[in-house]
């Protein structure tokens, strides 16, 4: 438990933790993070659950009554997931679940040895240099392996922006021209 406190950390992280540790304990870590991603997607489409979520203006009561409800209706019946949220809602804390599920995943991705990347290039990669770069990923971010997105930019002109973890690497050719521009405009 010590290594997955340097993870994640605040209100949000010691709610996540709580949760992880209990689903291990359940052995349902796959199926909590599978109703958390389902949850998440619920909020990312739909601008009245955020604001739900986010509002103080509902109780806790009611707040537990509403998501009790869209839980069932969602299919999210997993005793773990439908108690935790339950609990932040009763906590007042519903505001915060989006950073609990990114928290959560984070500790879920760990324990399973998965890194996730953003990857941001000028022309689409050939399969070749995806591997030799999902390769080295995992090298440096000492995972198993790597799940890595890749955006094509080619307002960056050339080169590479990856981002991994907390860690991004911004090696294009757009943000070295920038560079030079600013060095030119404190010479001269």
């Amino acid at each position: 438990m010590a290594k997955q406190e340097t993870l994640v950390s605040g209100m949000a992280g010691r709610y996540a933790q709580a949760l992880f540790a209990l689903a291990q304990e359940r052995g349902a870590t796959e199926g909590v993070a599978n109703d958390l991603a389902t949850f998440a997607s619920m909020l990312d489409e739909s601008e009245d659950l955020r604001n739900f979520v986010r509002s103080p203006v509902f109780s806790a009561e009611q707040q537990s009554q509403a998501l009790n409800a869209l839980l069932e209706r969602a299919g999210l019946g997993g005793t773990t997931t439908s108690q935790f949220l339950n609990l932040v809602a009763a906590k007042r804390r519903l505001f915060a679940v989006a950073d609990m599920i990114r928290d959560f995943n984070v500790l879920h991705d760990h324990a399973v040895g998965l890194s996730r990347a953003a990857v941001t290039v000028a022309e689409p990669l050939k399969d070749e240099h995806v591997a030799a770069l999902k390769d080295a990923l995992a090298a440096v971010a000492g995972s198993q392996r790597v799940e890595m997105s890749v955006k094509v930019d080619p307002s960056i002109i050339g080169g590479i922006i990856v981002q991994l973890g907390s860690r991004m690497v911004d090696n294009s050719l757009k943000t070295k021209l920038n560079s030079i521009r600013a060095r030119m405009k404190e010479v001269g």
